[in-house]
């Protein structure tokens, strides 16, 4: 399959003041669309044309670096705008309340687990809440990496490059962070995610 740019599902001020309309535009559609763009370049010619980008990304690590760098990265951003909303944050539904209880003790100490991640990934990269072996499992990954080619699969996931919050935080990446845990995310698509994945 041709990877393809996906509409926001939200207007570009909606996330305001927590993630801005310019920032929204540069990142949606300048960087994400660079992302398409090469990796469909990229992609031509492959034995991988016609797999689900999910193969892609698993088949092109530490084989095709180039082609898993975009990959990785579209794959990432089709689920980092769906894991926002605007009126956001909150805790999260039941079913999913009581695994991260389980698994992670509890709501606070989740998200700051879940932020501290975010801050200590070196660089660019990415913080994710993730299903590995039926457990929920915190984790962080530098540059287009994910939690897919590590044996896990990734239910939240927030972007800590730089073009994702410079504009509206200069180099506060813990006040990004917050901002997303308390006021952005989506929690309805998160359990969406764990359901599939569980």
């Amino acid at each position: 399959m041709t990877f393809t740019l996906p509409e926001l599902p939200y207007a570009y001020d909606a996330l305001g003041p927590y993630m801005s309309k310019e920032t929204l535009e540069f990142h949606h559609d300048k960087h994400h669309k660079a992302y398409v763009d090469k990796g469909n370049e990229l992609l031509q010619g492959t034995d991988l044309q016609g797999k689900s980008v999910e193969e892609i990304v698993k088949a092109s690590y530490n084989t095709n670096q180039a082609l898993f760098n975009n990959a990785g990265q579209h794959y990432n951003h089709i689920h980092f705008w769906q894991w926002m909303k605007p009126n956001g944050g909150g805790t999260p539904p039941g079913a999913l309340a009581k695994k991260i209880d389980e698994d992670l003790g509890g709501f606070e100490k989740f998200k700051a687990d879940f932020i501290a991640a975010g801050i200590g990934q070196f660089g660019s990269g990415w913080a994710w809440l993730a299903v590995k072996n039926g457990k929920l499992e915190i984790m962080k990954t530098p540059n287009g990496e994910n939690p897919l080619i590590h044996g896990a699969t990734p239910i939240l996931g927030v972007d800590v490059w730089e073009h994702s919050y410079y504009i509206d935080y200069r180099n506060a990446r813990p006040k990004y962070l917050e901002a997303f845990v308390d006021n952005l995310i989506n929690w309805d698509y998160v359990l969406e995610c764990y359901e599939k994945a569980a």
